[in-house]
């Protein structure tokens, strides 16, 4: 037989229609970021609902500002012993050109740049559901800026940077299992074990205040995860952006049945907030595995996490933190069985041709994704909460329990988000348009 001939790989092209589909799975991960605002605003009682909000809305300024001067170039910029990146050309994307291809790809850099920013607003975003009620704006402004910093930047390099240990190593994680959900959820169980448990915590009712708003963020989350899931393929041309978009519908609806069923078994009811947690849980969980898994491992992978997730957010009672709004028992929990179950269910057909357990790949891939979960896991968590121990001895953390127990929209945004007196606006803007009143009237006052 003539050896085979090897021919010199073609030099990539930019594409037009990957870019544009790219760009299309930015905007859908930027929506994300405002549908975990209502989604986790839905969840707070009334008092906390504009913080809630303005604590994912202020990670859009405040992270697209740091990833345009220096994130970037820390996350994805040349490797430096595996931990971190870095790249001067990229210092405020003044070195970049308008065609330059990001390596290995038929996109602009500058649209591979943006789609991973949107990944670096939301995750900082998820943690904020397990403060709720009780942190000063002010601090958790500067926390996330320190927590991207510190913990997103490195660790995204780590998993998706080329040279970064997690990604020489073979961890696979096809959208953010680790880098995104393991991350925050361990950075939420970090801040909140400093941080303390809110007032009233397994005494009071801290019921949702309007569980429409939450079903309508999970709608929203659940449709901009398509573009969050299916455009880290970076492109649409060999079917498995394609399989990861089925994987991440087909995972999300079982979790969905998972956790009401649970639910049911448990407690009696089907409920609302169950229906929308178990969305959550599913596509939490599918994040890392929907490339590597057929449709039929993503029905099981989904079941899973939409069943252990609903298992895990009644942890908090038994062990005393509190997570107010579950980031730990969904997040945390669906991203390392997300990560993990890659080792039993790749099927060596999809992103890669590493093969799961049950497809006869043995226990290899397992550990790799074993080592990539307890690095990312124990790195955030550590940092979390030593970040959160450091603001909170110099400007301090939380509210005070007055405003705390007030409501901490009114101390913090002096704002409600319910106006029935039908005047409208927030209470600064009232008090600054108010008529005076009559002179007739200050005097009876007086």
């Amino acid at each position: 037989m003539a050896p085979a001939i090897t021919l010199a790989a073609e030099t990539p092209t930019l594409s037009a229609a990957n870019t544009g589909f790219m760009l299309i799975c930015s905007a859908l991960v930027m929506l994300m970021t405002p549908g975990l605002a209502f989604f986790y605003g839905g969840m707070v009682r009334v008092k906390s609902t504009l913080n809630m909000l303005m604590m994912s809305f202020i990670s859009l300024g405040i992270v697209t500002v740091l990833w345009v001067l220096y994130g970037f170039s820390l996350a994805f910029g040349t490797d430096s012993g595996g931990v971190i990146g870095w790249n001067s050309d990229w210092v405020g994307l003044s070195g970049i050109g308008l065609t330059e291809l990001w390596d290995g790809t038929t996109i602009p850099l500058f649209v591979f740049l943006v789609f991973q920013m949107m990944f670096a607003v939301l995750t900082p975003a998820l943690i904020s559901g397990a403060l709720a009620d009780r942190v000063k704006f002010t601090a958790w402004a500067l926390f996330v800026a320190l927590w991207v910093t510190v913990v997103y930047f490195p660790v995204a390099h780590w998993v998706w940077g080329s040279g970064g240990w997690a990604f020489e190593l073979g961890v696979i994680d096809f959208a953010g299992g680790t880098a995104v959900h393991i991350n925050a959820g361990a950075a939420a169980l970090g801040v909140i074990l400093v941080i303390g448990r809110r007032i009233g915590f397994k005494k009071d009712p801290m019921r949702p205040h309007s569980l429409p708003l939450v079903m309508l963020g999970a709608a929203l989350l659940w449709f901009g995860w398509f573009g969050f899931n299916a455009g880290s393929w970076l492109g649409n041309d060999d079917g498995v952006g394609a399989l990861m978009f089925v994987n991440t519908q087909v995972a999300t609806g079982a979790a969905v049945l998972g956790w009401l069923a649970y639910e049911k078994i448990r407690h009696g009811a089907f409920t609302t907030l169950g229906a929308a947690s178990g969305a959550v849980s599913g596509l939490v969980a599918i994040t890392p595995a929907g490339g590597a898994v057929s449709p039929l491992g993503a029905l099981a992978v989904g079941a899973v996490a939409g069943v252990l997730c609903a298992m895990a957010v009644g942890l908090k009672y038994r062990f005393g933190y509190d997570d107010s709004l579950d980031v730990v028992g969904v997040h945390l929990v669906g991203g390392i069985l997300g990560s993990l179950l890659v080792g039993f269910f790749a099927t060596g057909k999809g992103q890669s041709d590493v093969a799961g357990l049950f497809y006869g790949g043995g226990l290899d891939q397992f550990w790799k994704q074993c080592a990539g979960v307890a690095g990312v896991l124990a790195y955030s968590l550590v940092v979390s909460a030593v970040l959160a121990f450091l603001l909170d001895r110099t400007i301090g953390m939380r509210v005070s329990g007055d405003d705390e127990v007030a409501g901490i929209d009114r101390a913090e945004h002096a704002e409600t988000a319910y106006d029935f007196s039908g005047g409208g606006g927030g209470a600064a803007r009232t008090a600054a348009t108010a008529p005076a009143a009559p002179a007739e009237s200050k005097k009876v006052d007086a």
